[in-house]
């Protein structure tokens, strides 16, 4: 039954049956866990957004090639960014308030020399309680500047997944981007980039066949299996609708879709909201993947998490996603 209100003239609050009554409040207040960003490259009021929206923990991927200075990469060049990491970790801890952690790893965005100098101290990083994850790492398409081949990826990439299987810890892997589909808008004066990587200096690829995407990730399982990391503690991150189905179906690894850059990738919150309705909440993660080098953000997981609902997912399952598959996945 409609109620009456004390107006001069009906408002449509006079024809309304119910309210916002059945609405869970709990939206507003479901923690969520970012398992793949670089929040230490953004600035201090950046990473207070992660706490305003309600980020209990994230793990900063110190792992980016592109912030090392010289290309090719050399072994100093990684353990700065690892250190550098490491470094800003409690300040970052203590301003903010988030349970902050880091991943480190040898990325294959572009070649690094001399490698297996890092493949001998990685261990020692593991063992600190301020890492979480091994990552961000796995085959990449193509390199920035200084291309590597195909076989040493392999086995970088082996070694490493090698070390997360010795010390219990996730890896977190990249994929090639899928931009098949996206579709990008046209500019009248040029193209102002939202990505501050000159991409004319992409080397040729080292992943030939028509789905890059699904090719790396083939190559990481069969380099997963010979390193005996177990199929849960392997992230695929940047997913999309169309990698879903083989990870979902084939392996019993997680699946993490980066929701904070959709102009460049294409996966929206209606993305994530559609592989949930169609496979469960099992094993989906979201991330922002945010970073000072590319225009995101902050604010999508939390997007994400009123998108999803809107879209009839359940809010146990919401909950699942965004805390506690991520929450078991990082202990």
């Amino acid at each position: 039954m409609s109620r009456r209100y004390p107006t001069r003239r009906p408002t449509e609050a006079d024809h309304r049956e119910g309210g916002m009554d059945d609405v869970p409040s709990e939206l507003l207040s479901i923690p969520w866990i970012d398992v793949h960003n670089h929040a230490h490259t953004l600035s201090w009021n950046d990473r207070e957004k992660y706490a305003l929206a309600g980020c209990q923990s994230m793990v900063m991927m110190a792992a980016a090639y592109y912030w090392t200075p010289y290309k090719p990469v050399e072994p100093s060049d990684v353990r700065y960014l690892w250190d550098d990491a490491l470094a800003r970790l409690s300040q970052i801890r203590n301003s903010h308030l988030i349970d902050a952690k880091i991943g480190v790893g040898i990325h294959t965005g572009a070649r690094v020399e001399e490698y297996a100098d890092l493949l001998d101290v990685l261990p020692e990083y593991c063992e600190l309680e301020e890492v979480a994850a091994i990552g961000e790492i796995g085959i990449t398409e193509a390199q920035h500047v200084s291309g590597w081949d195909l076989e040493e990826q392999k086995d970088v990439t082996r070694r490493q997944l090698e070390i997360a299987a010795d010390h219990d810890l996730p890896a977190i892997l990249h994929t090639p981007a899928d931009l098949e589909d996206v579709e990008f808008p046209e500019r009248v004066h040029g193209d102002i980039p939202g990505y501050e990587l000159d991409l004319s200096l992409q080397q040729e690829p080292v992943l030939t066949s028509e789905y890059p995407k699904r090719e790396a990730i083939d190559i990481d399982v069969e380099l997963k299996d010979e390193a005996g990391l177990a199929d849960e503690n392997l992230v695929f991150s940047h997913a999309d609708t169309k990698i879903a189905p083989y990870v979902l179906e084939q392996t019993d690894c997680y699946l993490s879709f980066t929701v904070s850059y959709p102009w460049l990738l294409g996966v929206s919150p209606a993305d994530v909201a559609t592989v949930v309705a169609e496979y469960g909440p099992d094993r989906i993660l979201v991330e922002t993947d945010s970073a000072g080098i590319l225009r995101s953000d902050v604010f999508a997981v939390k997007r994400t998490i009123m998108e999803m609902y809107r879209m009839g997912i359940d809010v146990n399952d919401i909950r699942q996603v965004v805390f506690d598959n991520p929450n078991e996945l990082l202990s």
